[in-house]
């Protein structure tokens, strides 16, 4: 079972009581920070949502059976206050508990059931090169997700491949989707789409930079459509990280690399994964 599937396991075994971030991460084996970026890209949701709506779906299933008045439903799900609850729950489902009780079925709200992992070999994984790369600067546009909000990166990706080819002091033709923590924050990172340039000169307007230092980096092929990424980011932080020995480092989390191969237009082609690594 991959560290995404072990998370979701504690906390389909769990999410009725009060369960922590360290709690999950340490059932899966990964760090918080890992879990958190791992999870929205495998699954799409961030921890703190997937666990919310798990426990509002329930909390539906039990007010349409009648046998507990609201404020005993709210407590259940983990409210303090029939207001905290009704909030909640109109928030994910457009309808306040009261409303639903009334109606008697829950036919029109969009339940969360358990995410079911497929299983993956490690086979699946080709085995990673290792590089060492001196300082790089980048420019690009960049933007803060939360984690599970990657739904919204390739709308970033249009933006940007309007300028690529044409930004000052371009290095090469080769694009770069960087990742980024934001210290003290495990719900959001951020991600740049970029070019490697010489010089930050006459940037387009609303371009941001990144400088990254010298630094060591497993490198993974992702085969197939640029979609599937989180599936082989699953296999790297799921099943092979956990047994590497090796040490995350500091900057960036990862960034993708799309080189000539890649064709923006079908999303097929040359793309690579790159991990830094501690030595």
């Amino acid at each position: 079972m991959s560290a995404i599937g072990r998370a979701i396991w504690f906390i389909e075994s769990h999410f009725e009581t009060d369960i922590s971030l360290d709690e999950i991460a340490e059932a899966a084996g990964l760090s918080r920070y890992h879990l958190s970026r791992v999870f929205g890209l495998v699954t799409g949701h961030s921890i703190s949502g997937y666990i919310r709506a798990r426990r509002l779906s329930g909390a539906a299933l039990s007010l349409i059976s009648g046998s507990s008045s609201i404020l005993e439903v709210a407590l259940d799900a983990g409210y303090g206050s029939h207001e905290a609850f009704t909030r909640a729950f109109r928030d994910q489902f457009g309808m306040t508990p009261e409303a639903v009780r009334r109606q008697g079925h829950i036919r029109n709200l969009a339940l969360m059931e358990p995410i079911r992992m497929k299983t993956a070999s490690l086979t699946d994984l080709e085995p990673p090169r290792f590089e060492t790369l001196q300082p790089m600067l980048f420019a690009g546009l960049q933007e803060t997700y939360a984690y599970g909000g990657n739904a919204a990166i390739p709308s970033l990706w249009q933006k940007f491949n309007q300028h690529f080819g044409h930004i000052p002091n371009q290095k090469g033709n080769v694009a770069y989707g960087i990742c980024t923590h934001i210290d003290g924050e495990v719900e959001k990172f951020r991600y740049m789409a970029a070019v490697e340039v010489s010089d930050a000169d006459d940037l387009p307007d609303g371009f941001a930079t990144l400088k990254l230092p010298t630094q060591r980096y497993a490198v993974f092929s992702h085969r197939g459509h640029v979609s599937g990424i989180p599936a082989t980011m699953d296999l790297i932080f799921g099943n092979w990280w956990p047994t590497s020995g090796l040490e995350h480092g500091s900057m960036p989390d990862m960034f993708e690399r799309y080189d000539e191969r890649f064709d923006p237009h079908t999303g097929m082609g040359g793309t690579e994964i790159w991990l830094p690594i501690k030595e």
